[in-house]
């Protein structure tokens, strides 16, 4: 009887290395994902990085002021761009640096969204007061539709890493051509454009941009860029666009509108605290 055990226990023993041996075969497949994901490169990342290291060099020279050892290192990310407090000198209410700000605003979409800029998918527009990312509808929706495709989600979660580094309010605009639509969802062209626009605010609240930065507006066919004569004016015009602007502060002279009274209203339009 004790022999017929033994040889029982060495027969169980005998398949145990089934076991190390599936562990060995996991260890080893993820492994090479880990090396696989370490020697793919972020081509947006590395972008990002090449520009902060020609920031910092650039500075250097200009202010001919060579790093030393043991000098504070700077970062190399890409920090965020805060509202620019408005300054004491100034009384007028536009006391704050607008042309600082546009150009960071500026500068850091135009690195987050590079690969979409050499494809003209997107352009980067900036103007006196402020700046304006303009997407071509066929990134983002079927024709007639409202609802995001799979290609729109690339350059909107880029588009929103961007975004939420920065503390403008953000407005989102849709845009279409001028030839009518009418369907089972859409009535009007300004239906259909309001319905993108919301569906890129939703987007970007869910991709960790702020909800209380975000709004959305439709104008339909009546804010065009371009000619709709041809086809390319027209694909020009369907668009969605993201527009920020700097803070600034209420002017003494826009406050005394916003109190004056409205006729149909109880008090003043606007209640200012």
């Amino acid at each position: 009887m004790g022999r017929r055990r033994q040889h029982q226990e060495e027969e169980d023993n005998l398949e145990r290395w089934l076991v190390s041996y599936a562990d060995f075969v996991t260890l080893l497949f993820a492994f090479f994902v880990v090396m696989y994901a370490i020697s793919s490169v972020n081509e947006g990342k590395y972008r990002v990085l090449s520009e902060s290291l020609d920031a910092v060099f650039n500075e250097s020279l200009r202010s001919n002021d060579p790093i030393q050892v043991g000098d504070p290192v700077r970062s190399l990310t890409p920090s965020p761009v805060p509202l620019l407090e408005p300054t004491q000198a100034s009384g007028s209410g536009e006391g704050y640096d607008r042309e600082a700000q546009l150009a960071a605003t500026e500068r850091l979409l135009r690195v987050s969204l590079a690969d979409y800029l050499d494809q003209q998918l997107v352009e980067v527009v900036r103007t006196d007061d402020q700046v304006e990312v303009r997407i071509k509808d066929k990134m983002l929706f079927a024709s007639g539709e409202a609802r995001l495709t799979a290609d729109a989600f690339a350059v909107l979660r880029d588009l929103a890493g961007a975004l939420a580094t920065l503390q403008q309010p953000i407005m989102v605009e849709g845009h279409t051509d001028n030839i009518p639509i009418h369907n089972r969802r859409f009535a009007s062209n300004w239906e259909l454009s309001a319905a993108r626009a919301a569906s890129v605010v939703s987007f970007l609240a869910r991709t960790g941009v702020s909800p209380q930065r975000l709004a959305a507006v439709g104008y339909g066919e009546f804010r065009p860029v371009a000619s709709n004569a041809d086809a390319a004016g027209r694909a020009r015009n369907r668009r969605v666009t993201i527009l920020l602007s700097p803070q600034r502060l209420v002017a003494e002279e826009d406050a005394a509108i916003l109190q004056e009274p409205v006729p149909w209203a109880e008090g003043p339009a606007v209640e200012l605290r």
